[in-house]
């Protein structure tokens, strides 16, 4: 008889972290054995990420490249949860913001955190629109208006996913024809790629069988000087975008597009986030700050194009987006209020991550001259985005 030391854990943390762990000290007899079951248990959930509330389990799915750069995405919501990356002086940073595990996610009070978004990300007017003379009616879910693909939308489901490599992650998901109000039973696939340039790629395609919308993105929450470091306001920003599209007070596009020059809208030069943030504007009165689409200067192109630049202040850390989408939606965290707790520990407390997301308008169903986002059967929604990590002294 001998004392042996066991730790039991609640559950498996990013990048492969245990957490929730509690050691016991217990007496155990010798055995022959060089592994015991707990820890074969143990060995073979190591990608278990908890399950949600209709019994599914989530898994995690890490990717690596040779700068030891690593990101961990979850089936469940098809979230980007963790990405590590190294800060001026070499010092790996997680610069996403995220939970522990699935029922986390599930019961944040802000779903969107590091998920693919779908079926149309962004706002649509009072959850209704016209397609070839037909009015459709969607789930509302953001005051009168349908947001980031309703209240069932893609981040609360568990996508097929395939892992080829250590690099690559393909996610699939079927959206039933008139799932939230959506026409068409959708296939949607994204592919998410890390490169050895530290760049994210993220592949999106998606086929219809009946005419119908669609807009997909990613909502990763981002703080380049890492979790807890505080807000986001000293972050340096510049958008590659002459012009915006103004909002309501519901934040639905009026359907103008409008200079940036000479408002707290223009970052055609790196400017820190929180500069204007607070200027006495009606817009940034509508969102609590910046909540708003870019119109790029690029447009919609068949190649890569310079989005936007951000760097973290403190730990050095450059973010460059790069897209073939015509907009990006600036979302300067206004409506994090402390009411979650992230997996490192600390809250999520106002305007302390921002999002960058790549996009078609919001309301595109609904404002003729705005890019079209109507996918047809036979046709293949593609586009492409990719989130580039360096760092500068």
């Amino acid at each position: 008889m001998r004392s042996l030391l066991f730790t039991t854990c609640l559950g498996v943390g990013v990048a492969g972290t245990l957490v929730s762990c509690e050691t016991k000290t217990e007496k155990t007899t010798e055995s022959t054995s060089t592994t015991t079951q707990s820890e074969e248990a143990a060995a073979a959930d190591t990608t278990a990420f908890g399950k949600t509330k209709d019994g599914k389990e989530a898994r995690l799915y890490i990717l690596t490249n040779k700068n030891n750069v690593k990101v961990t995405f979850t089936n469940y919501g098809g979230r980007m949860i963790s990405l590590l990356v190294p800060d001026k002086n070499g010092k790996m940073t997680d610069v996403v913001v995220g939970f522990k595990n699935a029922g986390e996610y599930e019961n944040s009070t802000e779903p969107y955190f590091g998920a693919t978004i779908g079926r149309f990300g962004n706002r649509i007017a009072k959850g209704k629109f016209k397609l070839d003379g037909k009015e459709y009616t969607l789930a509302t879910n953001n005051g009168q208006n349908s947001l980031h693909g309703g209240k069932q939308g893609f981040q609360y489901v568990n996508w097929e996913a395939q892992q080829p490599d250590n690099h690559t992650l393909v996610l699939t998901y079927t959206s039933k024809d008139m799932e939230e109000g959506y026409p068409g039973n959708l296939k949607a696939k994204v592919t998410y790629t890390l490169t050895d340039e530290n760049e994210i790629k993220m592949d999106y395609e998606a086929t219809t069988d009946k005419p119908t919308v669609v807009n997909l993105t990613n909502h990763a929450f981002f703080n380049l000087n890492g979790e807890g470091s505080g807000d986001i306001l000293g972050h340096v920003l510049q958008i590659n975008a002459d012009k915006y599209t103004p909002v309501d007070s519901t934040l639905i596009p009026t359907g103008k597009i409008e200079p940036v020059a000479g408002t707290p809208f223009d970052f055609r030069k790196p400017t820190p986030i929180g500069a204007r943030i607070n200027a006495n504007n009606e817009q940034l009165k509508f969102g609590n700050g910046y909540d708003h689409n870019y119109v790029l200067s690029a447009g919609k192109s068949a190649g890569m194009a310079p989005a936007a630049r951000v760097v973290g202040e403190k730990s050095g850390i450059v973010m460059e987006v790069l897209t073939q989408e015509p907009g990006l939606q600036f979302y300067s965290g206004n409506f994090m209020a402390g009411k979650n707790t992230f997996k490192g520990g600390s809250k999520d407390e106002f305007r302390t991550a921002f999002c960058l997301e790549t996009q078609h308008f919001p309301d595109s169903p609904n404002q003729p001259s705005f890019p079209s986002t109507v996918l047809k059967p036979g046709q293949t929604y593609k586009t492409s985005s990719i989130y580039k990590f360096t760092a500068q002294k």
